[in-house]
């Protein structure tokens, strides 16, 4: 557990430095003076969504892939199964990726002379921070499925269409949460506050 929370240490800090310099970059490119901090938040929101979702695609592909080096160490001939699971908690990083790029076009801070209120800007960080942790827990939990999945196709190659089932179950979350968080970015980018 101490080096899963060095890496957080490590990702908190690299999300606010990137943060910092794109809402830097926002602010220059617009030519709009820095009257709040709301672009701050929402390239906080996208950079930690994105950093978040990936992460735990990484860390989902790398409990997968150790349980289907297993299984192919035995059986070569299942790498092909082996591999749609191993892949199944990379899709997280995808979606965490499409919602930041999406909070920072919704939100207009790339627009010349774009004034948004500090309101709309810490309700954006929280969606995309909400949407990355949701992103980063179902790719873990993903992972950790696929690996249950390939030992029963290991075990029962026959098996592979019902094994697979499991860790689609997990990745159910995954897009509920990237369409949810959608949803909440266009009410949040159209509300009068």
């Amino acid at each position: 557990m101490g080096s899963e929370a060095l890496w957080s240490v490590l990702v908190g800090g690299v999300v606010t430095a990137v943060s910092a310099v794109g809402a830097a970059f926002a602010f220059k490119l617009s030519n709009t003076p820095m009257t709040s901090l709301s672009s701050l938040w929402i390239f906080m929101g996208a950079a930690y969504a994105i950093s978040l979702g990936s992460l735990g695609s990484a860390i989902g592909i790398r409990i997968s892939g150790s349980q289907a080096a297993g299984v192919l160490s035995e059986k070569p001939e299942l790498f092909g199964k082996m591999f749609v699971m191993i892949a199944l908690p990379g899709t997280q990083g995808f979606y965490a990726f499409v919602y930041g790029i999406m909070m920072i076009v919704l939100s207009g801070v790339l627009r010349e002379g774009a004034v948004i209120s500090n309101a709309k800007g810490l309700a954006m960080m929280a969606a995309g921070i909400a949407v990355g942790s949701v992103e980063w827990l179902s790719a873990i939990a993903q992972g950790q499925a696929s690996a249950a999945a390939e030992s029963l196709t290991g075990r029962q190659p026959n098996s592979f269409g019902q094994a697979i089932l499991i860790p689609a179950l997990v990745e159910t979350y995954a897009v509920l949460a990237l369409v949810s968080g959608i949803l909440l970015l266009l009410w949040i980018s159209q509300a009068p506050f």
